[in-house]
């Protein structure tokens, strides 16, 4: 263990306290990156030039993460100006029958749209339009709130396996490919989200009953606060963005888009499975389709002026996808100096990897491959998530899991997978009320904090589940 070891092992620890605090770590990696670059190089000139390949390093390797998102969020937003979104999923307020059958069709509406478009577009989307009609067939309004923040922001979210930044990030971390833990995410995510999803419908059932049986489905609506707003900014947005009223641009376009998208999804998802298509590839085929759709969509809605409207939408998506993962930019080069692959393009060829070095001696004192390593990752990840972004997190979970593993892949990507679940349930998420949270409040109108409590229980089920399950049959 070196003095550059050591500043390592403390920068870990002063980033792990500052997301107990809820505090953004981006200054803290800033520092420590800047710090063992320092050491290491026994030179001021080469602490500086350490901290700047850091983070060219982390942003080469995030990328094609950051384009992919905002490939998917730019196609929503041209098909959106005819119309189109809404039309896809306006058929099923037909199917709101029923407090279940609304529960269920929340449920399922909203992992569609996350999966295919991030959670944040889905809230304003699917609580505008569903709710209202979920809430008049019997559901409580807590209860439309639950199924949007377990299928959205915790079992969609918490595997990404469409899209893939969750994965992505924690593969690239740990060094292994990104299947492995696109696989593995998405089993464990599943299994949480089952749990969580049926343990909250039978919790609340006395609720559900009670208010279906009232004679008038209404409700007080709660407006979040400005602290609220304090704690994710970005939810103001989101808030804004369901309450504006939207002029659409040639609306007669919209059924067409809306075939459009839903024949691409399926071409992309009958490739993958039909070619074997993985890992980045398949990200490459649905970024390809989605930029197909927003060129279609631009040249129908705004014709000639279609050529300038294009470079709107795609900008739009990319500063969003820059809102949500650009700070994990600087977290990403600090990890990425514990990977012995990746701090070669930073430090120079021989540099070690100071976290897989000390992943060493911890897998000598607890063997990765069994419960007491499952559920520190578990609740490691959790931690991480905190700090209500959830992502921020993923870059300590998978390059811990890649040291801890010793070079066994499945290994890693189990661990990493678990500790994935921790942080984006946890802060992505579900459990957290200064995340994202707050926009599925404010939407369906109840108190941020009553939805934390009623996720708890289920949630924390579910992860507790999943990870049992990770560890005894998929390393």
């Amino acid at each position: 263990m070196t003095t550059a070891h050591w500043l390592y092992v403390i920068g870990v620890i002063v980033v792990v306290l500052t997301m107990v605090l809820r505090r953004n770590v981006v200054i803290p990696c800033i520092i420590f990156s800047f710090l063992i670059g320092w050491v290491y190089k026994a030179s001021l000139i080469g602490g500086i030039t350490a901290l700047f390949n850091a983070n060219i390093v982390a942003a080469k390797d995030l990328f094609g993460i950051f384009f992919i998102i905002a490939m998917m969020v730019a196609m929503l937003k041209a098909i959106s100006v005819t119309g189109a979104d809404e039309l896809l999923v306006k058929p099923l307020k037909n199917f709101m029958v029923s407090p279940l059958v609304s529960y269920i069709v929340l449920i399922l509406a909203t992992i569609f749209i996350s999966l295919f478009f991030w959670p944040t577009p889905a809230v304003p989307l699917i609580g505008a339009l569903l709710v209202p009609a979920a809430i008049k067939a019997g559901l409580p309004p807590m209860m439309s709130a639950m199924a949007l923040a377990l299928a959205g922001q915790g079992l969609a979210l918490g595997g990404d396996v469409i899209i893939q930044g969750a994965p992505g990030l924690t593969a690239g971390s740990a060094g292994i490919p990104v299947e492995l833990v696109t696989f593995r995410g998405g089993v464990l995510t599943l299994i949480t989200g089952v749990i969580a999803i049926v343990l909250a419908w039978f919790m609340n059932k006395k609720e559900i009953a009670a208010f279906a049986s009232s004679k008038e489905k209404e409700f007080e609506k709660v407006t979040p606060t400005a602290q609220d707003y304090e704690k994710c900014p970005e939810c103001g947005a989101v808030l804004e963005s369901a309450e504006e009223e939207k002029k659409l641009i040639k609306p007669e376009y919209a059924p067409f888009l809306v075939w459009l998208l839903i024949i691409g999804v399926l071409f992309v998802i009958v490739s993958m499975f039909a070619f074997n298509i993985k890992g980045g590839d398949a990200s490459a085929l649905l970024g390809g389709v989605a930029m197909l759709n927003i060129t279609i969509a631009s040249l129908l809605a705004y014709g000639k002026k279609g050529l300038d409207e294009i470079a709107e939408f795609i900008a739009e998506g990319l500063v969003f996808a820059f809102k949500v993962m650009g700070p994990i930019i600087p977290i990403a080069g600090f990890f990425f100096m514990g990977n012995p692959e990746a701090v070669a393009g930073i430090l120079g060829e021989g540099a070690p990897g100071f976290l897989f070095d000390i992943g060493k001696i911890i897998a000598e004192v607890i063997p990765p491959t069994g419960i007491l390593a499952g559920f520190g990752l578990l609740i490691l990840g959790a931690i991480t998530g905190l700090d209500g972004s959830g992502f921020s997190g993923l870059p300590v979970v998978g390059t811990l899991a890649g040291a801890m593993a010793g070079g066994n892949e499945v290994v890693a990507a189990t661990l990493g997978s678990i500790g994935q679940i921790g942080a984006i349930w946890t802060g992505g998420g579900t459990l957290v009320a200064w995340c994202s949270l707050v926009a599925v409040a404010g939407i369906v109108g109840v108190p941020v904090l009553d939805l934390v409590r009623k996720n708890f229980v289920p949630v924390v089920a579910g992860m507790v589940v999943s990870t049992i399950f990770g560890v005894l049959f998929l390393m």
